[in-house]
């Protein structure tokens, strides 16, 4: 399909049950006099199937949903996933101000290499959740605390915002699951949510999101493209990391520009959700769920970062993320691995995104 509108591509580059409702002005009808799903290029030649068991994957957590709670309890008594996607669901292309028309970058599950122990080699800590993060529950009486998602410590008896990345990182009193040996690549697990840590003795132990402290997500891709470092048409993970690499000197300044931190726990999973259920590759994506709720099936019209060639599919929305802000914006899960990586760091592609609405 040929798109008629022009996309200005935002460098907020990039990159884990609220239930909301679709607004009819973010959705347009498809109207087709025959078929409107003929009107989803290369919907009929995806692996609906595979779609469909994704979907059954979703409904354990969002059948809770009013929107899809008939829709999940129909699911068990479909196998054939054309169907049921054909006879429960209407497509609906997702518009916003600008067009209908939006960015879809990828993330995905990295493997990084670490220690129970603090050594020479293995010194970057992956923290657990603080003692003294607090999360307030009396949201009436704090709004200010509404752009720090309402995460705290308690200092003399007062609320305040809970430490910056710089301010964490000099700490020497939090407790870490486990230590890395690559300062660059934990950052860009923080930024991925999830990962995997392979220790010496050849255990692979699996890394999950537990909490955040609150502060805001800055794009540090943006920034070297405004300072000239990178090439805007150029910029992804791997120049984003060649950069750091040929500059160390840089790299506390440049990471600590974004204030943002996650804590992680061990899980016995591997990449979840925050639909909390695992991920599958290139059949889940991250959304903002103020315009797309967890659970809901998507079909995205994209292109493959590396070979351009359309990459278009029916995926599941089962995550968020701190840098997927808007109407139309996706973070496509690539999974896990280095194959997985390169092309998770290459995608910034434009996409059109019909949600599936259920029927019952």
């Amino acid at each position: 399909m040929k798109y008629i509108l022009t996309f200005i591509l935002s460098l907020l580059f990039f990159s884990g049950c609220t239930s909301v409702s679709i607004n009819e002005p973010a959705v347009k009808k498809i109207t087709n006099p025959n078929d409107p799903y003929d009107y989803l290029n290369g919907f009929y030649d995806d692996d609906l199937d595979e779609a469909l068991k994704v979907f059954k994957i979703a409904c354990e957590k969002s059948v809770r949903k009013k929107l899809f709670q008939n829709v999940c309890i129909n699911v068990y008594s479909y196998n054939n996933g054309k169907k049921f996607f054909t006879q429960n669901f209407t497509p609906k292309v997702l518009v916003s101000n600008t067009g209908d028309l939006g960015l879809i970058t990828g993330y995905f599950e990295p493997l990084l290499f670490g220690s129970l122990i603090k050594t020479d080699k293995y010194k970057y800590p992956i923290y657990k959740i603080p003692n003294d993060l607090v999360i307030i529950k009396d949201k009436k009486n704090y709004p200010e605390f509404e752009k720090y998602r309402y995460r705290a410590k308690i200092v003399d008896g007062r609320y305040i915002p809970y430490d910056t990345r710089e301010q964490i990182e000099n700490r020497d009193d939090l407790v870490p699951v486990v230590y890395v040996d690559n300062k660059v690549d934990l950052f860009f697990l923080h930024v991925q949510g999830s990962g995997r840590v392979q220790l010496e003795n050849g255990e692979v132990m699996n890394i999950g999101y537990a909490s955040q402290n609150g502060r805001k997500y800055f794009a540090i891709g943006r920034h070297l493209v405004e300072n000239g470092h990178v090439d805007k048409k150029d910029i992804s993970l791997q120049t984003i990391k060649k950069y750091l690499k040929e500059n160390p000197e840089k790299t506390d300044e440049v990471l600590n520009l974004n204030p943002s931190y996650i804590f992680f726990e061990k899980r016995e999973q591997t990449a979840t959700g925050s639909l909390s259920v695992p991920l599958i590759a290139n059949r889940n994506v991250a959304v903002d769920i103020k315009h797309i709720p967890l659970g809901m099936p998507v079909f995205i019209e994209t292109f493959n970062p590396k070979t351009k060639k359309p990459m278009n599919r029916l995926v599941i929305a089962a995550d968020t993320g701190g840098a997927i802000k808007g109407e139309i914006r996706l973070d496509f899960f690539f999974g896990y691995g280095n194959s997985a990586g390169e092309l998770a760091g290459l995608m910034k592609e434009k996409g059109r995104v019909f949600l599936f609405i259920p029927n019952i």
